[in-house]
């Protein structure tokens, strides 16, 4: 692999979702919208999480930064995607390019851990309740998490680094909305095919340990439920575990998509629509998923309403 030369590319022209000047406009109002849920709906959940002493419970310390997660991974590619819709040179300079990858992929990795660990959370309350609140104590959920967090950054640094140590020669035109690494293999005029091999098998370690360890607590947790007598107590058990399982299938079916396959198989049209799922509609759908019918989140913004409305 070539050192890549600095010099030669000092900026990157990101071609956005669209060739169409028409469709520019129109789409920077649904994405602005899409981003304003997002930083509402998960700064919101934040906030109720943290000022409910109800709420001040494992699974919800977790969801937490998830939702932390989500408002930075959106964060990280909204503010500049929304720019240059409305620019009429859609630049980003070599070394903010290398940020925005970095910081895109290690929320994207952070996203994917809290995840595991939040399977795991449910397998102890469903699998061993008694044992709950000693297992899941404070400092172990604190722990978990800085983990998450110092897993994720480290891991984003490395391919980060091996990207940005190509050429990039030939043209500078990312033909994408946001600094990704698929499409800055396909600019560079260096070597990729170790780049490329690198790539699948970091995502393919992180993936299925990932999907392994949450299809294995989902196998105890289903086991356990289909034991417990009470119909109400199962459907209540299957209820905690379901918006958990719906955030995974939406998250790991996308990156799977998108980094699970050969190059030589990229479509970046497709891929720039996959990208808008994961990385900027699911931040915004989250919130939703684990509050719409989460009774103890929907009491909780209650009764922040009735507190608000009775001191005003």
């Amino acid at each position: 692999m070539e050192r890549g030369n600095y010099s030669e590319v000092t900026e990157f022209i990101l071609s956005g979702l669209t060739d169409h000047p028409e469709l520019q406009l129109p789409l920077f109002g649904v994405f602005l919208l899409i981003y304003a849920f997002t930083v509402v709906g998960n700064g919101g959940m934040i906030l109720l999480i943290t000022i409910d002493p109800r709420l001040h419970t494992p699974m919800y310390f977790f969801l937490r930064n998830l939702s932390f997660c989500d408002l930075c991974l959106s964060s990280t590619i909204s503010p500049k995607m929304l720019l240059n819709l409305l620019a009429e040179r859609k630049s980003i300079s070599f070394t903010a390019c290398a940020v925005q990858m970095s910081l895109s992929i290690a929320f994207a990795d952070i996203e994917g851990f809290l995840l595991t660990v939040m399977a795991y959370d449910r397998y102890v309350a469903i699998c061993n309740p008694l044992l709950y609140a000693v297992t899941m104590s404070r400092q172990l959920c604190k722990q978990l998490v800085a983990g998450v967090y110092a897993v994720g950054l480290v891991d984003s640094v490395i391919p980060t680094c091996v990207t940005f140590r190509l050429s990039f020669c030939s043209s500078n035109i990312i033909n994408h909305f946001f600094c990704d690494i698929p499409p800055l293999l396909a600019l560079s005029c260096s070597d990729t095919r170790i780049n490329e091999i690198m790539m699948f098998a970091f995502t393919l370690c992180i993936t299925v340990s990932i999907f392994v360890t949450i299809l294995l607590s989902y196998v105890y947790i289903t086991s356990t439920i289909l034991q417990i007598r009470s119909a109400e107590g199962r459907r209540k058990a299957f209820s905690t575990c379901s918006f958990h399982l719906t955030a995974v299938v939406l998250f790991y079916g996308t990156q799977l998509f998108m980094y699970l396959r050969p190059t030589s198989s990229y479509s970046m049209d497709t891929d720039k629509i996959v990208s808008v799922f994961y990385s900027l509609v699911i931040p915004m759908l989250n919130p939703l998923i684990y509050s719409l019918r989460n009774t103890e989140v929907k009491d909780a913004l209650r009764r922040a309403m009735n507190k608000l409305l009775t001191n005003s």
